[in-house]
């Protein structure tokens, strides 16, 4: 178990605004609430777009995918629905077969199996990048650096210094920006936030959250099979260094994605998910005592199990003093153990959230939330319902992008809680204490972190 303290934001589930200067930028946000209600009537002002082919406010919005099957396919067939407000110009995969099958329902696109080609399309206003991890960076950055807003599928980027550059792109060039965490559009979690900020279980000072999903375990194949005709592999690869192919890489589908992704192409699952402390909106946390399996030290294959614990000292919201909270995450089957959750919890939430305040606790998934002890609130009358529901998660962004609008979970405020979850990955890699230098982007005195916190690009590719 290692310590590692930095001065990051978490992930959270839910768009909650924040407010820290300990990465030399000043990230100040509007509340969620706030975001929200302006979302709903549609008062998301703030200012001109500088985007090339401009979409004004009644007009569409032309977007290219990069990724166009398995996750990329939902997120196309998403934006795809909203025919009153986007067209779907252009499709990017470096498979031809995945690529074809979403050329037959999109004729009018044009196609592309190499994402640079993509960008050089001049009607293009937004980029939809939904390729595996390792790739997430650099197609972000070039559609950034060309003036189109960008939606990315979690996680942002795969190292630290990606998701710093990644950010401080948007940031630069004014774009709508969107993460593909479409939790946060979810009715039940913004039931959690009311409860939560409602003090309905007082004070919360513990927060634990875990992933059921096995990942990891598995080291590299050694078999060397063809590589498929259909596949361009050495762009799948990208920015990445050259590794033979094998279908334990791609196309990475979802069970694939669960079990066998390697490190050198994303991260641990902690930076697909990530800490999730919803609601309680602490300004500077520390990483805290990681432990994972592995069967030897790291960097071996991703752990199929592993715990984190993040210090949040003690904090100011406006003129209220809030306590320190400490969270814990978990993945692969761990669980908080009893008295906090009993057996038939544990079996019933596989995946979820668990807030303990000094009145009790709350604990939630994607569609379920439950107050404990049962006794202690079976008299409970729930607060009203002040946060609007969402629009959805990709019409939000398409809005945002029509009526010069922020989104929820923009670059500035995902990306800070992407570089944490990160950071979390370093502190089980590198099986050290981290003392976190946000403003340099390195650890002190441990130089050995820099391999984890750097990319590295082969040749010919750059951020």
């Amino acid at each position: 178990m290692w310590d590692c303290p930095y001065p990051i934001w978490p992930r959270q589930p839910i768009g909650l605004g924040f407010e820290s200067s300990a990465m030399n930028v000043h990230l100040n946000r509007r509340t969620f609430l706030r975001r929200s209600t302006q979302l709903a009537g549609g008062l998301l002002l703030t200012g001109p777009l500088l985007r090339p082919g401009r979409a004004e406010a009644n007009s569409k919005v032309n977007v290219g995918f990069v990724g166009v099957a398995n996750r990329a396919g939902e997120n196309l067939s998403e934006l795809a629905r909203l025919t009153d407000t986007v067209n779907v110009v252009a499709l990017c995969d470096v498979d031809a077969n995945f690529l074809a099958q979403a050329a037959q329902k999109h004729p009018a696109a044009r196609t592309y199996k190499d994402f640079r080609h993509l960008i050089e399309q001049k009607d293009i206003d937004a980029v939809v990048v939904s390729t595996p991890d390792h790739v997430h960076a650099v197609a972000a950055a070039a559609a950034l650096r060309t003036g189109r807003h960008v939606y990315c599928e979690k996680p942002l980027t795969r190292t630290v210094s990606e998701c710093r550059a990644v950010r401080e792109l948007a940031a630069k060039h004014k774009r709508v920006t969107q993460l593909g965490t479409q939790i946060h559009a979810g009715t039940n979690y913004r039931r959690v936030v009311e409860w939560i900020q409602a003090g309905v279980i007082g004070e919360v000072r513990e927060v634990h959250v875990w992933c059921g999903a096995v990942y990891g375990g598995k080291d590299a194949p050694k078999d060397r099979p063809p590589v498929p005709p259909n596949l361009d592999w050495d762009l799948w690869l990208g920015p990445v260094e050259y590794r033979p192919y094998h279908p334990d890489y791609a196309p990475v589908r979802l069970a694939q994605l669960v079990g066998v992704r390697r490190r050198d192409h994303g991260g641990l699952r902690l930076s697909l998910y990530g800490p999730a402390p919803l609601g309680t909106r602490p300004p500077c946390p520390r990483l805290g005592r990681a432990r994972g399996w592995t069967a030897r030290p790291p960097p071996t294959p991703p752990p199929p199990w592993l715990i984190m614990r993040y210090r949040y000292p003690a904090r100011t919201r406006g003129t209220t003093a809030l306590p320190p909270v400490t969270l814990t995450w978990y993945h692969g089957s761990k669980q908080p153990e009893s008295p906090l959750l009993d057996d038939e919890q544990r079996q019933y939430f596989r995946s979820g959230v668990l807030f303990v305040g000094e009145k009790g606790r709350l604990l939630a998934d994607y569609t379920r939330r439950q107050l404990l002890p049962e006794d202690r609130f079976k008299d409970f009358a729930p607060p009203p319902a002040v946060i609007p529901d969402s629009i959805g998660h990709h019409k939000e962004w398409i809005e945002a992008i029509r009526n010069s609008g922020v989104t929820t979970c923009n670059f500035d405020y995902s990306g800070a809680l992407t570089e944490a979850a990160l950071l979390g990955n370093v502190a089980y890699r590198t099986g050290r204490r981290l003392n976190w230098d946000a403003a340099q982007l390195r650890a002190k005195d441990l130089p050995a972190a820099d391999r984890f916190l750097q990319h590295q690009y082969r040749a010919g590719w750059s951020l």
